[in-house]
C-alpha cells in the first residue's frame, strides 16, 4: 500500500517548477516563438540528450529480496546546465510499488540519508558503469542495470518550446511548454498507438492514434493561441512596468511520460500533466493505463474489473485509505479529506501483485496533501477480476489463495 511520501515528492516537484516561474526567463528574447528544437517521429531510436529510461536491480540491503527501480530522466526546463528531473517506481519483490525517493548524483563521496518521517526513505546513488552505488536510507545499496526478457525497450521523445506574450516587447514574459513521451522500439504496432491515444486523452480506442509530429504541432498552435488570449488584458502594461503582467503571465505546461511497470506480458504507464497559469501553485495529475504487450491492447478499468465491482471495490478502498491517512474506522472521512465516502477511481494500473489506484489532488484529498495512491494486491480482489489479466504467476497464486 502506498502512503502520501511519494505523491509529496511528485508534489514538491510540482511546486518547484511553480517557483521557476517566478525567476527571469534567462533566455527571453524578442521574438515570438522560440525556435524548437527538431521534432522526433515515432521510428526514432536514439534518445535526446538528458532523456532515457532504465530498470535496475538489486538486493534489498540485508535481505536476499530483489527490488526492481524504473527510472526515467527527463531533461529540465531552462539552462542546459540543470539537473535532469527523475520519475521513478520502485518495486517489492511482490509487485508493491514502494515510497522511495531516488536522487542520481555525482558525488564520489557518498553520504546516507536519514529516513524522514514523512517522506519515507531515499535511495541516493551515483552511476558506476553499469550500476547504481549508494544508499537506501542508512544502508549501503548497490543495483545492476538489466534488461530482462519479456520487458521492452523505450526511446524517448522530447519537445519544448516557448511563446512570448507581447512579441516586439524585449520585457515580456514567455510561456515554457513540455512533451515528453516514451515509446516502445520493440512492441506490436497497437500498443505504441494505445499510448500515443492515451498521451491524448482518449478513453477508448475508437479514434486512430494521433501522428506524435502532428500532435505537438496542435498542441503549441492551441497553447499559444490560449495564452496570447490570456495576455490581451495586459497588452497596455509599459515596457517597463513592474507590475502584475510580468509575473502572472509566466505561463507553464508539461505533459511528461513515465515507466511504472516493464515485465511482459505487461507494461504501466504514467502520464503526468502539469500546468501553471499564474498563482500560488500549479495543477498537477497523473492519469495511469497497464496494456498487454502481446497484443497492445490497453487493459482500462473496465477490462481489469468485472461488471458491478464498484460496490464491493468501495469498503475495501475505504478501509486502505483510512490506513494511509491513519483513520480509525469510525472516524468522519470528510473531517481529513474533501469526501465523506469514497469512490472508485478509474484511474488504475497494474503490477505484477496487484492494482494501484490513483487520485489526483482534490479527488479526496487537498492540494496541499497531493495524490492519493492505493494500492490493493490480487488477493483483495480475486472475485473482482476479469479472466485472463496479463499478470502471470504471481497473480495466478493469489487467487488460488483465495478459492
Amino acid at each position: 500500500m502506498s502512503s502520501l511520501s511519494s505523491l509529496s515528492r511528485v508534489l514538491g516537484a510540482a511546486a518547484l517548477l511553480t517557483a521557476c516561474n517566478s525567476q527571469p526567463d534567462k533566455q527571453a528574447t524578442t521574438q515570438a516563438r522560440r525556435p524548437a528544437p527538431a521534432a522526433t517521429a515515432e521510428a526514432a531510436s536514439a534518445n535526446p540528450p538528458g532523456a532515457w529510461y532504465r530498470q535496475y536491480r538489486g538486493l534489498l540491503p540485508g535481505t536476499t529480496d530483489s527490488l526492481t527501480l524504473h527510472l526515467t530522466s527527463i531533461p529540465a526546463e531552462g539552462s542546459t546546465d540543470d539537473l535532469p528531473r527523475l520519475y521513478e517506481a520502485y518495486i517489492a519483490p511482490d509487485g508493491e510499488p514502494q515510497d522511495v525517493a531516488v536522487e542520481l548524483t555525482t558525488e564520489a563521496d557518498l553520504k546516507p540519508v536519514p529516513e524522514d518521517e514523512d517522506s519515507g526513505p531515499v535511495l541516493r546513488v551515483r552511476e558506476d558503469g553499469n550500476e547504481l552505488v549508494g544508499f537506501l536510507g542508512m544502508k549501503p545499496v548497490r543495483l545492476r542495470r538489466v534488461k530482462p526478457v519479456g520487458s521492452l525497450h523505450f526511446v524517448a521523445h522530447f519537445f519544448t518550446d516557448s511563446v512570448a506574450a507581447f512579441p516586439g516587447k524585449s520585457s515580456s514574459p514567455y510561456a515554457h511548454q513540455t512533451l515528453h513521451v516514451l515509446l516502445p522500439i520493440d512492441g506490436p504496432a497497437p500498443l505504441t498507438a494505445g499510448i500515443l491515444r492515451t498521451l491524448r486523452g482518449d478513453t477508448t480506442d475508437a479514434k486512430p492514434a494521433p501522428v506524435l509530429k502532428q500532435y505537438w504541432q496542435e498542441q503549441q498552435r492551441s497553447y499559444a493561441r490560449d495564452y496570447r488570449a490570456d495576455a490581451a488584458d495586459f497588452a497596455s502594461t509599459a515596457d517597463d512596468s513592474t507590475e502584475m503582467p510580468s509575473y502572472a503571465l509566466r505561463y507553464d505546461s508539461q505533459e511528461l511520460t513515465y515507466v511504472l511497470w516493464n515485465q511482459a506480458p505487461l507494461l504501466s504507464l504514467g502520464f503526468m500533466d502539469y500546468s501553471y497559469t499564474g498563482g500560488a501553485h500549479g495543477n498537477y495529475g497523473t492519469r495511469v493505463i497497464s496494456f498487454d504487450t502481446r497484443s497492445g491492447r490497453a487493459l482500462r478499468y473496465a477490462d481489469i474489473f468485472r461488471a458491478g465491482s464498484e460496490a464491493r471495490l468501495e469498503p475495501i478502498l475505504d478501509r486502505a485509505v483510512r490506513r494511509i491517512m491513519h483513520l480509525a474506522p469510525t472516524d468522519k472521512l470528510d473531517e481529513t479529506l474533501l469526501v465523506d465516502r469514497i469512490h472508485v477511481t478509474h484511474n488504475v494500473y497494474l503490477t505484477s501483485g496487484g492494482a494501484m489506484f490513483v487520485y489526483q489532488p482534490y479527488e479526496l484529498a487537498s492540494y496541499a496533501q497531493g495524490e492519493i495512491r492505493v494500492y490493493l494486491p490480487f488477493a483483495e480482489l480475486q472475485p473482482l477480476l476479469q479472466p485472463g489479466l496479463p499478470v502471470g504467476a504471481a497473480a495466478d497464486v493469489a487467487l488460488l489463495t483465495r478459492k
